[in-house]
């Protein structure tokens, strides 16, 4: 087998302000073709060769993948590479597939778990475009024009904003040449209007979101605090550990307290985000709506305890062992590497990727201790809280 994942610094960070959503739609015009590879050819081309091709869009990067039995990778990865570098964007093929994720954005306003993150993440980046949607919002996506599209496809899709993973059983030399030669001719360069971002001020408030909603079945609570960059990665891998010790796992503190022994929640769960510019840390609970101000005060009474009391050795041991087996889980497959080497590689270095366990291997209590008193602060945080009308 054999994967190459193409990784593209042209996600919604790359959007000008009066073009939200151009990331994730080109993503989807992509795939509409080329001069040479018409629309329809390059999926039966990949299909007919048993293989398979996706993509994805998020705020860092936009990436495209193609996975295939290894000696059917000269024959596909070319097809591949023309609709990355040529896209041609046709006029017809743009107001087909518009509707296409107009109503992507639809079914996403019925989902009220992607309503409260999406509401979160506003709330906490107000100036960043990280707080934007990456799907965009219709009313902006219906003046978007086939023309500001192809400017955005030739202003990013270019070499230094590229890069090519390939794994799996091929040799190096091989997978180099077939590499340069079909990763050879880009597009004349385009230059898109100018892009201003501004970094998020600090949070000095607890800024508050209520939201009332018929298809409710349950109360929602998430809360969301900033984190650092990738350039801190040190303190991400800490904020990774927290999130672990709160909310991964049936014993973990938040599970074992709020759902196993109180029972004031039906789930509830943490979360880390490694982004380029800042990253997100986040607490979800599915609760009955009468319990959402009792168990926030008992979440923020968790965070003041990470910061007045050091974890106990065993309980550090332990989620660094359940981060240090994800990692080696995540590392089985040539999809897994692939993704994994590119997506450090887009948002910094392909080498950061090896370092993660030997960084979560180095913590001891005092260092949870720290970060968790520098960025969880109970007096400085977002929360979304949802419940039927």
């Amino acid at each position: 087998m054999a994967v190459v994942d193409v990784w593209v610094k042209a996600g919604t960070m790359a959007e000008p302000n009066h073009w939200s959503g151009m990331a994730h739609f080109l993503e989807h015009m992509i795939f509409k073709g080329t001069k040479r590879v018409l629309p329809g050819v390059f999926d039966e081309i990949i299909e007919s060769n048993g293989g398979m091709a996706n993509a994805a869009t998020s705020y860092d990067y936009a990436h495209f993948f193609l996975a295939t039995a290894a000696e059917y990778l000269p024959h596909t990865l070319p097809y591949l590479a023309d609709i990355l570098l040529n896209a041609e964007i046709p006029d017809g093929e743009f107001v087909r597939e518009r509707e296409v994720v107009l109503e992507e954005i639809r079914s996403c306003y019925d989902d009220p778990d992607w309503l409260g993150f999406q509401n979160l993440c506003e709330s906490l980046y107000q100036l960043h475009p990280y707080g934007r949607s990456i799907l965009g919002h219709e009313n902006q996506l219906l003046q978007h024009s086939p023309h500001q599209m192809r400017c955005f496809h030739r202003t990013h899709y270019q070499p230094d904003k590229m890069t090519v993973v390939v794994v799996g059983d091929v040799q190096e030399k091989a997978a180099l040449n077939l590499v340069e030669r079909e990763f050879g001719q880009f597009s004349t360069p385009s230059e898109c209007p100018p892009l201003e971002i501004l970094a998020e001020p600090p949070l000095l408030e607890v800024r508050r979101t209520q939201m009332y909603l018929p298809q409710l079945e349950q109360g929602r609570l998430l809360m969301g605090w900033i984190g650092p960059g990738v350039s801190q990665l040190e303190d991400g891998c800490g904020l990774d550990l927290l999130a672990t010790i709160l909310g991964t796992g049936r014993s973990s503190r938040l599970v074992q307290d709020l759902r196993e022994d109180k029972h004031l929640v039906l789930d509830i769960q943490s979360g880390f985000s490694l982004q380029r510019d800042s990253s997100l840390f986040t607490i979800g609970a599915w609760l009955d709506p009468q319990f959402l101000e009792t168990v926030e005060k008992l979440i923020l009474n968790h965070l003041e305890q990470l910061q007045m009391k050091p974890v106990s050795a065993a309980e550090l041991a332990k989620a660094k062992r359940l981060l240090c087996h994800d990692y080696i889980f995540s590392t089985e497959t040539p999809g897994q590497l692939a993704g994994l080497y590119g997506y450090y590689q887009t948002i910094a270095s392909a080498e950061l990727s090896l370092s993660y366990p030997r960084i979560i291997e180095q913590f001891s209590p005092s260092d949870l201790q720290r970060i968790a008193h520098q960025y969880l602060s109970p007096e400085r945080y977002a929360i979304t809280m949802m419940q039927p009308c």
